[in-house]
């Protein structure tokens, strides 16, 4: 709660006595603004979205903690951000408990169903697999928005929605972003009878500046509220969601070849959220806490940090290059681990990471390089096997969200949701408001032996979300993640090194332009990075291909004092929004 000094408080009962009740003017809040940066105590939140930071800011003056927060900021960006997050996706959780003084994960990814084959997306056309039924996961958010409250918070799911009810039924002003990505979206869109109806009112994306509703979210959570998760894993709106997989909404004469799910009710009530040990590796005199597989995120973050750790001194290439080195490693090495052996310790291992570290010189690797071989057994410099035969690789948009919180009890979150590509599989479950996701095709497209990410039954996809903490002498120092796909990976490495190796502010450490390699021939980069740096770095050999933009990313940090300092995005993605309690 907000100080009134003894003054103020004089003046407000001095108030009361002279004016009587009927007169009484109703208190005016002050109107939030939109900024990337804010500073101060009690707590701090940072998303991509304003609403969302209102909300999850709205839940830490209610008294609510840091996940009670994450849970509320994420069903807003549900309706926010629809074409990113919501409750048929699913996400990873890190988060700082102060209490056990402990970093815990909570994975929420979805699953592929019983009926799915490593063969099941062989010969389908990319494009094709992610307009479709075929493409929809087993949804995680709810069983794991359930088990982070139930775990950590101090409120029901049912109070975590109810501010996402409201927004969802008040609207909210659409932005440039929101139409840029609708418009992007909206050929696939019109496809389906129920995602034209929201999405395309009069068979346009509604115009910036109008205000959004989406009134079937809105009974939606609230029936979710009511009902609680049981609700979706096995009970009528899971059974709406499994026919909308199976048979979608295909707008009449529509040419597009959608294929049907193979989801079932039974899939739903097998569906668990878990709790994994966080990956963790020490760097620069830091603990760096991760998401463990079936994210990618932690492993390739913490095997890059350590490769970096044996180079000397570390530049710009020996980023690009380490990155390279971990992302092959990532390809050859992770999955679930529930059905790969995954050789985490190995990977993150101080003898591997110095094994690795050998290849990296004054001049770029080449393309492609080979995975290592994370056996225990390490020499001063091994040998790489050969080289995979290099494959055409899918481009990375900036697909999936991330928000971050802190409370006053120095309880931190690190949250990335999403239902992967932007806008999803496309399709919208009638009369729900919520877009199914697509986040099978997440697995790799066979046929290719011995790959642990090829699909099966009740799997979980690799991922690349790295919601990453940092702690520094056993306390939180610094919480960070991004969208983006794969380069959701490299936007934190280079925001950690930004801020940790070549001194950078926070703020800077996020708005510096991007480059991001991941065992690809051309590292993608932003056009200013290319223009400041690369010169230099096609010195040394390494090439560039340009794009607009790499990550959307969300950061806090704790300063002297007890003061946090949130961060968010300047311009990528529209620009965020951080919030203070105080």
């Amino acid at each position: 709660m907000r100080r009134v000094t003894g003054a103020a408080l004089g003046i407000v009962v001095l108030g009361a006595l002279v004016a009587p009740p009927a007169q009484a003017r109703p208190q005016v809040r002050p109107q939030v603004e939109k900024k990337p940066v804010a500073e101060g105590y009690g707590g701090a939140v940072a998303t991509v979205d304003l609403e969302a930071s209102k909300v999850a800011l709205g839940v830490l003056k209610d008294g609510g903690n840091a996940m009670d927060a994450a849970v509320a900021g994420a069903a807003a960006l549900g309706v926010t951000e629809p074409y990113s997050a919501g409750l048929a996706g699913g996400g990873f959780i890190v988060y700082y408990d102060s209490r056990s003084r402990r970093v815990v994960t909570i994975d929420g990814r979805e699953t592929a169903p019983a009926a799915m084959a490593p063969t099941t997306f062989e010969g389908i056309p990319f494009d094709q697999a992610v307009t479709s039924g075929l493409s929809v996961g087993v949804p995680g958010s709810v069983a794991q928005w359930d088990l982070a409250l139930r775990r950590f918070g101090t409120i029901s799911l049912k109070k975590a929605l109810k501010p996402s009810v409201d927004l969802a039924r008040r609207g909210f002003p659409v932005d440039q972003t929101f139409y840029d990505q609708t418009a992007a979206n909206a050929a696939r869109f019109a496809d389906f009878t129920s995602t034209a109806a929201l999405y395309l009112p009069g068979g346009a994306p509604p115009p910036v500046g109008s205000t959004f509703r989406n009134p079937d979210l809105a009974r939606t959570y609230q029936e979710l509220a009511d009902r609680g998760p049981s609700w979706l894993y096995g009970g009528k709106l899971g059974q709406e969601i499994v026919a909308t997989v199976k048979t979608p909404p295909v707008t009449p004469g529509s040419a597009r070849n959608v294929r049907p799910g193979l989801m079932e009710v039974s899939d739903l009530r097998a569906y668990r959220a878990l709790t994994p040990e966080p990956t963790k590796v020490r760097w620069n005199g830091l603990d760096v806490y991760g998401m463990a597989p079936p994210s990618s995120g932690g492993s390739t973050v913490g095997e890059a940090l350590n490769i970096l750790e044996n180079v000397g001194p570390v530049g710009l290439s020996e980023y690009l290059d380490a990155s390279r080195l971990a992302f092959a490693d990532r390809n050859a090495y992770v999955g679930d681990p529930k059905f790969v052996d995954v050789p985490l310790k190995q990977l993150l291992s101080e003898g591997f990471a110095k094994e690795r570290s050998c290849l990296i010189g004054d001049t770029a690797l080449p393309h492609p390089a080979a995975p290592g071989q994370p056996d225990g057994v390490y020499g001063p410099c091994a040998t790489p096997a050969p080289a995979p035969e290099s494959k055409e690789q899918q481009p990375e948009g900036p697909e999936t969200t991330h928000l971050v919180v802190s409370d006053r009890w120095g309880n931190v979150a690190a949250y990335n949701i999403t239902i992967e590509q932007t806008g999803g599989s496309g399709i919208v479950v009638p009369g729900r408001g919520i877009l199914l996701n697509n986040e099978l095709t997440d697995f790799t497209f066979g046929p290719a032996p011995n790959d642990p990410n090829l699909p099966a039954p009740g799997k979980r996809p690799r991922s690349s979300m790295a919601p990453t903490i940092v702690l520094k002498d056993g306390r939180p120092l610094l919480a960070v993640g991004s969208p983006g796909g794969a380069t959701i990976i490299t936007t934190v490495l280079q925001i950690l090194l930004n801020r940790f190796t070549f001194g950078m502010s926070l703020p800077d450490a996020l708005a510096a332009p991007r480059a991001s390699q991941r065992n690809i021939a051309a590292t993608q980069a932003e056009q200013a990075f290319i223009d400041r740096y690369g010169a230099e770095l096609t010195a040394k050999g390494h090439t560039f291909a340009p794009t607009p933009e790499i990550g959307a990313a969300t950061a806090l940090e704790f300063l002297r004092h007890g003061k946090v300092q949130a961060v968010a995005e300047p311009t990528r993605r529209g620009g965020g929004s951080a919030l203070v309690v105080r």
